[in-house]
C-alpha cells in the first residue's frame, strides 16, 4: 500500500446498491468500501459485476457474524471455519485487499486456552487456503465485548504464527472493551508501536483497521454511534496514524457511514 485509504463499512447510504455505490464514493472523494457479509457469504451476479467494474476503488470483506471458532459443538466449529474460508474465496473472486471477522467467544475458558485452539483453527484455514491458492490477507478483528476473544495482545499472538494473518485493529472496540481507555494520542501511539514491534513494518504498511463512535458499558461495546454523539477521539487517532505513516485501509463503521468517513479523510489530509 502506498497510503492510508478511507473506506465505508458497506455501501453508502445514498447508494441504492452496488451498481451505483462506487459512483457515490467517487462524488464524495472516498477510497472504497468494506463488503459486509452479515448473514452469509452470498452475492448475485449483478453485484459481482458491479464490484469487479469498480475501477481503482479498494474493497475489503467482513465475514458473517455467526463465526465462533471456539464453539463447543464440532459442527458449529466446522461451519465457522467454512464461513471464514468462504469469505476468503469471495475476496479472491472480487479482488478484495483483505478479510476480517470476529473470531470467537471465550465460553468460560481462559485466554491462553482459546488462543491455542484458534491457532489450530487458523492452521486448518490457511492449509486449505494455500491448497486453493488463495492469497488474501486474513485479519481477525479486535473485539468490543469482554465475552469475546480478541484483545490486541491475543490477536498479535495468533498473528505471529502465520505470514498471511495480521490484526484488524478496531480502535473503537479497544476503547469500549477497556472501559474508555485508549482514547488519547499517546495511547493510540502505544497500540501502533506494539503492532510494529511485534509484527514488523509489514503490519504498519499493510494495515486494516476499523473506527466509529461507540457506546459502551461494564461489559464493553453496546453499539456504534456517529462521532459527534460519542467520546471517541478520532482526531488524536489520526494524528498517531500520521506519525507512524500507516499505509492500508481504515474502515469507518459509524451509522452515517459516508459522512463520518469523509470527516476522517478530510481531517487526516489536513494534518
Amino acid at each position: 500500500m502506498e497510503k492510508l485509504n478511507f473506506l465505508t463499512a458497506g455501501i453508502p447510504t445514498k447508494a441504492s446498491d452496488y451498481t451505483n455505490a462506487f459512483d457515490v464514493l467517487d462524488s464524495i472523494g472516498l477510497d472504497g468500501l468494506e463488503v459486509e457479509f452479515v448473514h452469509g457469504v452470498r452475492y448475485s451476479e449483478k453485484t459481482r459485476e458491479a464490484i469487479l467494474n469498480r475501477g481503482n476503488f479498494l474493497i475489503t470483506h467482513h465475514g458473517p457474524y455467526y463465526i465462533n471458532l471456539n464453539a463447543k459443538e464440532q459442527d458449529k466449529k466446522e461451519a465457522s471455519i467454512k464461513r471464514v474460508l468462504d469469505t476468503i474465496r469471495a475476496a479472491e473472486d472480487l479482488g478484495a485487499y483483505s478479510i476480517t471477522y470476529h473470531a470467537a467467544f471465550y465460553l468460560g475458558e481462559d485466554s491462553s486456552t482459546v488462543t491455542k485452539k484458534l491457532i489450530d483453527c487458523h492452521k486448518e484455514i490457511i492449509e486449505i487456503a494455500e491448497k486453493e491458492n488463495l492469497k488474501t490477507w486474513i485479519r481477525p478483528e479486535t473485539t468490543g465485548k469482554k465475552s469475546q476473544w480478541g484483545t490486541l495482545d491475543e490477536i498479535i499472538e495468533l498473528s505471529k504464527n502465520f505470514k498471511k494473518v495480521l490484526p484488524c485493529i478496531d480502535f473503537a472496540h479497544i476503547h469500549a472493551r477497556e472501559d474508555g481507555k485508549f482514547n488519547t494520542y499517546n495511547e493510540f501511539c502505544h497500540i501502533l508501536e506494539k503492532l510494529g514491534n511485534n509484527l514488523g513494518e509489514t503490519a504498519l504498511n499493510n494495515f486494516h483497521g476499523h473506527v466509529a463512535g461507540i457506546e459502551y458499558g461494564a461489559k464493553g461495546e453496546k453499539k456504534h454511534l456517529i462521532f459527534e454523539e460519542s467520546d471517541f477521539n478520532y482526531k488524536d487517532l489520526l494524528k498517531a496514524m500520521k506519525k507512524f505513516d500507516i499505509k492500508g485501509v481504515l474502515v469507518c463503521e459509524s451509522p452515517n457511514i459516508e459522512i463520518d468517513t469523509k470527516i476522517l479523510k478530510d481531517y487526516y489530509e489536513s494534518l
